[in-house]
């Protein structure tokens, strides 16, 4: 009796095999990069210098939520640190950059800030207001403006460790000519929740970057 021969797999079986291999490759490496990505974002978080700074020319105090028309805790947090800075002698002045939280608001971040910090003891005339930003980029954009419109050359960005990293990008994409950090760590947010947020924000940041070198305005965060 004649046996015969097994039927290999058709060529149609074998390319999709093949391409179910590639697949599977691809998403290896997303995975990995991704992996890689995001240890780098909290490396870069956790490693922020937080040395002594020598004296600035302004602070550029970042805003965050009001409850009502006081700052929320986490706020500050930021101002409190502000305050430390200008009576340390590190800076003279203040720029405190945000606008509305919401439609309904009734102060603009930067008008409830300037308000607790005027309680704190900081004289009105060394507090700059920036009334319109809505998203970092805004923040350090408007509070760019400001620099240049009073001819002040250097900086120093306050705000919590976890979001300083992209806000110094930020302001070194922008053009500042002398700018550091001086970051804090929180103890009254969540940071997981909030260090997780920020690496999707960092990483849609790298995406804008890549719009404003081709003249496109990224959308807000």
């Amino acid at each position: 009796m004649k046996l015969t021969k097994k039927a290999g797999a058709s060529p149609i079986g074998r390319r999709l095999v093949s391409v179910g291999r590639i697949i599977s490759k691809l998403l290896l490496a997303f995975v990995l990069t991704a992996l890689a990505w995001i240890g780098f974002v909290q490396w870069r978080m956790a490693t922020l210098p937080d040395a002594k700074l020598p004296p600035q020319d302004v602070g550029i105090v970042l805003g965050a939520a009001l409850w009502q028309t006081s700052p929320s805790p986490a706020l500050s947090e930021r101002l409190d640190r502000a305050v430390e800075l200008y009576r340390q002698g590190t800076i003279q002045r203040m720029i405190v950059s945000g606008g509305y939280d919401r439609a309904d608001s009734k102060l603009t971040e930067a008008e409830g800030m300037r308000n607790y910090l005027i309680a704190k003891g900081i004289p009105e005339s060394a507090i700059f207001l920036e009334n319109h930003a809505t998203s970092t980029y805004e923040n350090m954009k408007f509070s760019q403006a400001i620099m240049q419109k009073q001819q002040w050359k250097s900086a120093v960005i306050i705000t919590h460790r976890y979001h300083a990293v992209r806000a110094l990008d930020m302001a070194n994409f922008l053009g500042y000519e002398n700018v550091m950090a001086s970051p804090m760590d929180s103890n009254v947010l969540m940071m997981l929740w909030h260090k997780s947020r920020e690496t999707l924000a960092l990483t849609k940041w790298q995406l804008d970057k890549l719009q404003l070198s081709f003249g496109i305005e990224p959308s807000r965060d």
